[in-house]
């Protein structure tokens, strides 16, 4: 149960949304002394600490508030040796907090010119400091950006001594960010986002430096531009002597992961960036948890080019959040907390405001995991965290670009243990993670013993076992492990191989590479080692070179009779491959599969594929793809959505002749943007249905379901706008996959049926009343100064207003849920009821409840 404080003032009677539209209503205004009394409560100011949800037990209070035009917008936190807090400003300097223990607190700037740290750690008598350099800024015009240290070297308390030790060309917010200390306390770990070069000299590597784009296809930029320019490796996690020495990269491919920390057993993890342009894409990635292993690439590339989390050669999340702005991390080793709750990473979500907790459980040589809300008010720009081990309290700050900045903390006082807990360890997990970790020792130099042991695991069922033995090879010389893997009988240790040779090997090696490839049996694989030979397929054209006419009718007749298959992935990649190799009749094949997709993203993706084929088509298929762009007209997305399908449907134009344009003609108009509800008009109204109405029907145990239907349901009801279901459809909502193994019929009748009855704390939203007698509800979403972005129409994220805070009376809680109500009116009893089938399901077609 979640601790529910009322907000500055009553929550306002609200109708239900329709498509969670914002709602302007019109109202007395409240005298101006109750807005007066609602600031010095911090209702239009700071965030009170009253307002807070959070777990039965915890408390949340407010420390203090930082002064806007004197201090700044705090944005970084860590403690040093006495207990003390240490804060930086954006865009300005550092600021020492002494916390009392009645709870008061001193804060002091620190002398001298240095601040605008975006991760600071105490250490080695010095304080390192990791420094974003803003151009221009008028305190700190010439600053360079990097790994700074300061060292008080009088005994007065103050850092007198300033020494930078890395510079680092990357400024901003995607810029250098967080130091901290390795788990034998030898070293310092340093984070990277995704515009931060690394530096000129760079000694040691644990990531095979052949890094590239690797997209059989092509590419596109960003639809708006942003980061076109940069490219792999992404963004960096990498670790430094106490010095600045040794230089060495640990792991690539992020987007911009702004925090990283160590769990009791030494293992490292970090939340990385989304980009929320990208929502309604195939290559939208949610934010998300990364195991931060030796030699990791996860993927990140600029614009539509950001891998998926399937391929072999990156590595997956432990755990997808979703949409939001990745800031602090911290573990909560040592709080004075609950069991789970020790053992929890705690991670900060800058926009959406949300401070959650991570439970992680030990999965083969890695973890998987799940979440919860552990904190979250509104406005809540949470920017850092740090468990204080003095009083095994958890501190965080509220603040960035130029927003109201606040200190505050968490304390447990339930009934509830708050012991020390010793970190549970499984003995088959631990023996993997003990593999994974000799592999890793041959990564970043050539050693005699790595081959074999390499080779050995290159077909472990553990996916960061296989990950670990083939960057082990990778970092061997070619010559002495060729023949060896291409002589390989096991599929997956082969197909592993031979993408280590695809990545380190010459052209020359392009013939044996497709050669060993064609020798594996489709129908011996799982779809992962389908998606896996696919990949290595792709990698080999790309690097070694495309296959002779000879070698590409032999890859042909391996593949080409398995498009389409059931695994949507593996169409997906199939799809690709053989668009490459101009498989007979693949355009029209891949249009069918286009037009048929249940989501928007799958359409998109095959779209994408299909945007510079020439040699397939027939006149029927061409006609259909361009008539998919006029119906996409009413698909909806984040702010790069639409140029990107203008993008997509210019580079398809491009490769028509003069006469096959003219044969198209008004197909290859300008499509106008249309009503996203368009496809849900020709269905007409059956009944306002209530949960009763369904609850008997939808429970009786004897009766055949179609899946079909079901699926079909799914997306009439325009569910996969804003849920997943079966890794497809939108992330602005939670993921269904699992609902029906966790609802009865009759909980999920309620959800669809009366929306607004249970509202989730990560997926609620806020009443805004203006001075002007408007009524705004939505979702915080950004804050930039005195003004926040609200996302009001979930089913169109690009559709935001802006509110000034000045501007606010009160907010609160939304009474009512942005899913919008009345979903199921234009279904039949017989299609609900299939619907919640597929529901319980999970989407799985082969689920027990269609035996019957």
């Amino acid at each position: 149960m979640n601790k529910k404080m009322s907000l500055t003032k009553a929550k306002l009677p609200i109708g239900p949304l329709l498509l969670g539209l914002c709602i302007a209503l019109t109202t007395s205004l409240p005298a101006a002394e109750e807005k007066a009394s609602a600031a010095k409560k911090g209702g239009v100011g700071v965030t009170p600490a009253e307002s807070f949800n959070v777990p039965e037990g915890f408390e949340v209070e407010l420390l203090y508030q930082v002064p806007s035009d004197s201090e700044g917008s705090w944005v970084c936190l860590t403690t040093d040796p006495k207990g003390r807090l240490l804060a930086s400003d954006q865009y300005g300097s550092l600021y020492r907090i002494t916390v009392k223990d009645d709870g008061a607190v001193d804060v002091a700037r620190l002398e001298g010119e240095f601040g605008m740290a975006h991760g600071m750690l105490s250490a080695f008598g010095s304080l390192y400091i990791n420094v974003n350099g803003q151009p221009g800024n008028a305190k700190q015009k010439e600053v360079k950006s990097g790994i700074y240290r300061l060292t008080d070297t009088t005994g007065d308390d103050q850092y007198d001594k300033v020494e930078h030790l890395i510079e680092l060309h990357g400024r901003g917010e995607h810029g250098p960010h967080a130091l901290v200390l390795s788990p034998d306390g030898k070293q310092i770990y340093v984070a990277g986002g995704n515009t931060t070069d690394l530096p000129a000299e760079v000694p040691h590597s644990r990531v095979p430096r052949h890094w590239s784009e690797d997209h059989l296809l092509g590419s596109m930029p960003d639809a708006r531009g942003h980061n076109a320019g940069r490219l792999a490796p992404g963004g960096w996690v990498a670790r430094i002597n106490p010095d600045g020495s040794d230089f060495e990269i640990i792991a690539t491919g992020f987007r911009n992961e702004y925090d990283i920390a160590f769990n009791p057993a030494g293992e490292l993890f970090t939340y990385d960036a989304d980009m929320e342009w990208d929502v309604g894409t195939p290559w939208y990635r949610p934010t998300r948890v990364n195991h931060v292993v030796s030699g990791a690439e996860f993927g990140w590339r600029n614009g539509a080019g950001k891998w998926p989390a399937y391929y072999p050669d990156s590595l997956g999340a432990v755990v997808d959040i979703g949409p939001g702005s990745p800031t602090g991390i911290a573990f909560g080793t040592g709080a004075k907390f609950p069991a789970k709750y020790q053992k929890a990473l705690f991670i900060c979500d800058w926009s959406f405001g949300n401070i959650f907790a991570v439970h992680m459980d030990e999965s083969g040589s890695s973890y998987n995991g799940s979440f919860e809300t552990f904190a979250t008010a509104a406005p809540l720009p949470v920017t850092d965290l740090v468990v204080r081990p003095q009083d095994g309290l958890l501190y965080f700050t509220i603040g960035g670009r130029r927003t109201q900045s606040a200190l505050y903390r968490i304390r447990y006082t339930g009934p509830e243990s708050t012991a020390p807990v010793e970190a549970s360890a499984d003995q088959k997990s631990q023996a993997l993670r003990q593999l994974r970790h000799k592999l890793e020792s041959f990564h970043g130099s050539a050693n005699p013993e790595a081959v074999a042991a390499a080779i050995a695991e290159l077909g472990k069922a553990d996916r960061n076992i296989r990950f670990a033995a083939r960057i082990a090879l990778e970092h061997q010389p070619v010559d002495q492990w060729r023949s060896k893997v291409l002589a390989l009988t096991d599929p997956q240790a082969l197909i592993h191989g031979v993408i280590a040779l695809a990545r380190c090997g010459e052209a020359s090696d392009a013939s044996a590479a497709i050669e060993a490839l064609t020798s594996i049996k489709w129908d011996a694989l799982s779809d992962s080692q389908r998606i896996d030979l696919l990949r290595a397929y792709g990698l080999t054209f790309i690097r070694l070179g495309k296959p002779n006419d000879a070698q590409r009718a032999t890859i042909l007749a391996q593949l080409d009779p398995h498009l389409p298959g059931k695994n949507v992935d593996v169409n997906r990649e199939l799809a690709q491959v053989l668009i490459a190799l101009d498989a007979d009749k693949i355009a029209a094949r891949v249009v069918d599969l286009m037009i048929n997709a249940p989501t928007q993203e799958d359409q998109m993706r095959y779209a994408f594929a299909l945007r510079g084929h020439e040699a397939t088509w027939d006149a029927d298929s061409q006609k259909a793809y361009f008539g998919w762009f006029q119906d996409a007209a009413a698909a909806r997305g984040g702010m790069s959505f639409g140029g990107f399908l203008t993008n997509i449907r210019d580079a398809a134009i491009a490769k028509l002749s003069d006469e096959k344009k003219a044969e198209l003609g008004d197909l290859l108009k300008t499509p106008e943007a249309r009503d996203p509800l368009a496809d849900l008009e020709p269905r007409d109204v059956v009944k306002e249905w209530k949960v009763e109405d369904l609850t008997a029907d939808s429970e009786a145990t004897k009766q055949a379901y179609d899946f079909e239907r079901g699926k079909k349901m799914f997306a009439v009801g325009q569910c996969y706008k804003c849920h997943r279901m079966s890794g497809q459809g939108g992330i602005l909502g939670p993921d269904l996959t699992g609902a029906g193994g966790r609802f009865s019929n009759k909980d999920l009748l309620v959800s669809i049926i009366e929306p607004d009855k249970v509202i989730s704390d990560q997926y609620g939203a806020t009443q805004f009343l203006t001075l002007d007698g408007k009524v705004i509800v939505g979702k915080v979403i950004n804050l930039s100064g005195d003004r926040m972005m609200v996302l009001t129409n979930m089913m169109n994220p690009a559709d935001q207003t802006t509110i000034i805070r000045d501007d606010i009376d009160t907010m609160g809680e939304a009474t009512t849920s942005m899913m919008p109500a009345g979903l199921l009116n234009t279904m039949t009893a017989e299609e609900i009821r299939d619907l919640l089938a597929y529901l319980k399901a999970g989407g799985n077609p082969s689920h027990e409840i269609y035996a019957k």
